[in-house]
């Protein structure tokens, strides 16, 4: 398959207005592809790269070459050049990169070169979700939507399930099952924003503690044990605190679902940057261990000595997590048999106020007849969580891409230090409607001081409201912060730059 095809599709799914035009534009796709090159196909239309990292920045994307006159390149053309620039390192690394790289462009047309520049530097924005993706790829071949999905979310690939479907049909679907060893994709929780809502919502369910920690998935066949992060990459040899609790629980076979966290001495969890940063370490873990011990624990079990218990309901699977873990390797939780009890709601509220005086994130209410949707934000999981908010200054904008393209986009945003100047926090495009990005673009135009081909320096007058999940250390910002999961609540043209948040406010939250 020609890379002009992807680009093509691409820009197509972008300018789509619904979820049907998507997916059929996918369908088509698929049903034009061989099945041995769809996992890439997938991949790059939901603007990520097999390889995850290629070492490329935009820098290096800068200055490019002229663009080939006509379509020449293939997929498989462009996945063995990222492969490439993958395992390029060592001295003279970026120049060899550089060639590498003008060598592959050279060969792309315009409109590909637009396209490799956005998924290279990635902001390819398209829209082209893998939920799209699922429904067209059943499309493609006649398959039952739910049935795709399902074998997504067991087999821990589109693209393997894609590349089977296409080259069998739908029978394929039926090899995709649950099976120790092989993880599967995590379900994962919508928002409430608050507690009672969720109750009222749910019904009867379990309240439990939100930890910010590591979401790990591990699996025990015997004296085998293996350790899984939520994208599913295989993370045992880090984490031997994981691997000891699972060997040691009363079962032969186990998949566990749960989380990773450190404590310090007073009790209080450590900052998840301290915990993320120990995982990813691939040096000295028996070192890492001894200075930063990390603390499992689990909160659900989806197979069982031989069982498959996706589809029993949460009670039933968390008396089977009880039989073969002891508690203090279990997340703490009440359960909430009747919300309309008004003693039973009260318990659950100081049962949440309690989790949070105790330093974690919030509670995650989870309904107790709820099977495991593996794979999906399933509507009977609903985390609860304090919202933080600060005033914050726009000191600039980068141009948008996709659907945002000619609008100003990513905000830089910047908290006020006691000498009157800004410090720069962080970025963010979240929480934007195009009513909010037409009128950004022109309010922070009229406030460039500078104009940069990623968009525009502004005067540090206009304040926004952010909200933001938490504060943690980065060496990216000059104050050595940066804001998570930031996006924009409101526009405040009541409040002056002076009246902004501080960088001592922000700081003050990093516990």
């Amino acid at each position: 398959m020609l890379l002009a095809q992807i680009a093509r599709t691409s820009a197509r799914i972008a300018d789509a207005p619904g979820r049907n035009e998507k997916v059929a534009l996918l369908a088509e796709l698929f049903r034009q592809a061989e099945p041995g090159e769809v996992p890439v196909v997938v991949t790059y239309l939901a603007g990520r790269l097999p390889q995850r990292r290629t070492g490329v920045g935009w820098s290096t994307l800068r200055e490019l070459p002229p663009p080939a006159a006509g379509p020449s390149l293939t997929i498989t053309d462009v996945d063995r050049a990222f492969s490439g620039l993958a395992r390029v390192s060592g001295k003279g690394a970026q120049a060899e990169r550089k060639r590498q790289l003008d060598a592959l462009m050279s060969a792309a047309t315009e409109d590909e070169q637009h396209f490799l520049v956005r998924l290279l530097g990635g902001e390819l924005r398209q829209g082209a979700l893998d939920a799209f993706a699922v429904e067209g790829l059943a499309a493609a071949v006649g398959a039952e939507p739910g049935e795709v999905r399902r074998a997504v979310m067991l087999g821990g690939s589109l693209g393997a399930v894609a590349e089977a479907l296409l080259a069998e049909g739908p029978p394929a679907l039926s090899r995709f099952r649950l099976e120790v060893g092989r993880p599967v994709l995590p379900m994962l929780a919508h928002t409430a924003g608050e507690l009672d809502e969720a109750l009222d919502k749910l019904g009867p369910c379990a309240v439990e503690e939100k930890l910010d920690g590591i979401r790990v998935q591990v699996h025990k066949d015997g004296d085998r044990v293996r350790v899984y992060t939520r994208t599913l990459e295989e993370i045992t040899d880090r984490l031997p605190e994981a691997a000891e609790v699972v060997r040691e629980a009363g079962a032969g076979q186990l998949v566990l679902d749960g989380e990773v966290i450190a404590l310090a001495d007073d009790g209080w969890p450590r900052p998840f940057q301290e915990v993320s940063g120990r995982v990813a370490s691939r040096l000295d873990v028996a070192a890492a261990s001894s200075e930063l011990p990390l603390h499992p624990v689990f909160f659900d079990v989806l197979y069982l000595d031989g069982r498959d218990l996706l589809d029993l309901p949460s009670v039933e699977r968390h008396a089977a997590l009880a039989g073969v873990l002891p508690q203090e390797r279990r997340v703490r939780r009440v359960t909430v048999c009747d919300p309309a009890d008004r003693e039973a709601r009260s318990a659950a509220r100081a049962f949440a106020e309690e989790v949070l005086a105790r330093g974690h994130e919030g509670v995650v209410v989870k309904a107790l007849d709820a099977a495991y949707s593996a794979g999906r934000r399933g509507a009977s999981w609903l985390k609860v969580k304090p919202v933080h908010t600060l005033d914050l200054v726009v000191l600039g904008a980068e141009w948008g891409h996709g659907r945002r393209a000619g609008k100003l986009s990513n905000l830089h945003l910047g908290a006020r230090r006691a000498d009157g100047t800004f410090a720069m926090l962080g970025k963010t495009f979240k929480g934007l409607t195009d009513a909010v990005l037409a009128w950004q673009t022109e309010r922070l135009r009229g406030l460039a001081v500078a104009e940069e081909p990623w968009g525009v320096v502004v005067r540090p007058e206009q304040v926004v409201e952010i909200a933001f999940d938490g504060v943690q250390r980065s060496t990216r910002y000059p104050e050595g912060v940066t804001l998570r999961f930031a996006r924009v609540v409101r526009y405040r043209d009541d409040k002056r730059p002076e009246e902004a948040d501080t960088v001592e406010a922000v700081t003050a939250l990093l516990r």
